[in-house]
């Protein structure tokens, strides 16, 4: 479950639709379709920001030292950790 609302997902979906066709980027035929298929990438974008999320936070704190959440060294090992999951999430 995304931690953004459905409502902030639409927001976010309803921007993204109004931009595309302000900017001449697409022409948007069937403007409800659009919106449910951007809802959709957005809320499984979000999701699998949030199941990243959650692995870095178990790895960091599986250390054998606890690392204080907020420290430079937290902020460190997270985009350490983070751009290792991403890079396998790629293969």
């Amino acid at each position: 479950m995304s931690r953004l609302s459905e409502s902030r997902i639409s927001h976010l979906a309803h921007l993204i639709i109004d931009g595309l066709g302000k900017g001449n980027v697409a022409d948007v035929a069937n403007e409800s379709r659009a919106l449910a298929e951007t809802k959709l990438v957005l809320q499984e974008f979000f999701a699998s920001r949030d199941r990243l999320d959650e692995i870095v936070r178990r790895k960091i704190q599986s250390l054998s030292r606890p690392v204080p959440l907020g420290s430079r060294e937290w902020d460190i090992l997270y985009r350490k950790y983070l751009e290792e999951e991403e890079r396998k999430q790629k293969r």
